[in-house]
């Protein structure tokens, strides 16, 4: 696929339904496609990825990146655990050899795993990804950037879509999730402004490697 054609660095307008017929026609492709989904923490990756889903049916399965997260308690062996989410807190070799396996689709089944948020951990093989499936859909943070061993995922995927968001909707959302999940209004708004916006100005370095820098938009129905 000829990446440079495809790129657009500017922010592009976009619905869901406009993301999901680009999703199709990558789906119909004579092999096996992968497509990575990345943006800054609370740009609406995993939002986007289960409309994809939806809607694609059992022409498409979403892997996600965060299923690579590396366990509390090695992380609190390795001194990390405070900066959990951080790019030297995954197991970045175990997702590439994930992704190189996916693209292969030599086995009839290949299985990854997927992070759990309410226990804040990965399930080992939760995510079934069948040798029919056409287009596998990866999730995640680091999709772009090149340290710490993660620029072994960009050669292994066919399209990269950036997704923008003002930095002010994305830690309101950010903030929202933590409390949901029984997090404290302080360390809440602590964890995402010291920790998850420190891991943004890192994913956005990368952003130029992207295929489609987009902005989603919602369609409101006029009223009668």
């Amino acid at each position: 696929m000829d990446r440079t054609a495809l790129t657009e660095l500017e922010p592009v307008p976009a619905t869901v339904a406009d993301l999901v017929t680009r999703a199709e026609a990558l789906a119909a492709a004579s092999s096996r496609t992968v497509l990575g989904i990345v943006g800054a923490p609370g740009a609406g990756k995993s939002t986007l990825c289960a409309a994809l889903d939806e809607a694609l049916g059992a022409r498409a399965v979403v892997v996600g990146m965060d299923g690579f997260h590396l366990a509390d308690e090695v992380l609190v062996e390795l001194g990390r655990r405070a900066r959990k989410g951080a790019p030297d807190t995954f197991d970045v070799a175990g997702y590439v050899s994930l992704l190189t396996r996916m693209r292969q689709a030599e086995e009839d089944v290949t299985y990854a795993p997927r992070f759990d948020r309410a226990l804040e951990a990965s399930i080992g093989s939760a995510v079934a990804v069948p040798r029919t499936v056409p287009l596998v859909i990866t999730e995640g943070n680091y999709l772009l950037y090149d340290e710490c061993g993660w620029g072994d995922v960009r050669p292994l995927l066919d399209e990269v879509w950036f997704l923008d968001l003002p930095v002010q909707e994305r830690v309101r959302r950010l903030v929202a999730r933590r409390l949901s999940h029984g997090d404290t209004a302080n360390h809440a708004h602590s964890w995402v402004t010291e920790v998850d916006e420190a891991n943004a100005s890192l994913i956005l370095t990368g952003r130029e490697a992207a295929n489609l820098v987009v902005r989603l938009v919602r369609l409101v129905a006029a009223k009668a």
